[in-house]
């Protein structure tokens, strides 16, 4: 969900902080859920209505968001003098995309179609209305 190498699974908060369990199989390591964990994650199940939307907004984190079913549009924006202006061209996710948003950048959210979406975010969700 970034339209450009800022944020991906590559380089993502979301896939840090891994831990091995005993007794389970070699290359297995689990990073589980914040507040139980404080370097942990937070995992949402959403669900939104068709034509429903998020104005323009930041998270503390970064997140990484799967659709499962359905189809959504991000549109990200920077900061300028005169209020917040449209950075690059909007993105579409269908089901079975993923993408990921670097924490502090600017996007709001539009679904297309009635979406499910895993949702994951990097230690406790926060969520600040920009604009």
């Amino acid at each position: 969900m970034t339209n450009n190498s800022e944020s991906n699974a590559g380089n993502s908060a979301v896939w840090d902080h891994h831990v091995s369990v005993p007794d389970t199989p070699d290359g297995f390591t689990v990073r589980t859920t914040y507040p139980t964990n404080p370097d942990g994650a937070e995992v949402m199940l959403e669900r939104w209505a068709a034509g429903s939307s998020e104005p323009p907004h930041s998270h503390p984190g970064d997140d990484m968001t799967v659709v499962v079913e359905g189809r959504m549009a991000i549109q990200f924006f920077t900061e300028s003098e005169n209020g917040l202006v449209e950075d690059g061209d909007k993105l579409i996710l269908n089901r079975g995309d993923s993408g990921y948003i670097k924490a502090g950048r600017i996007h709001d959210a539009s679904y297309l179609q009635e979406c499910k979406l895993v949702y994951v975010h990097d230690k406790a969700f926060g969520f600040k209305l920009e604009g």
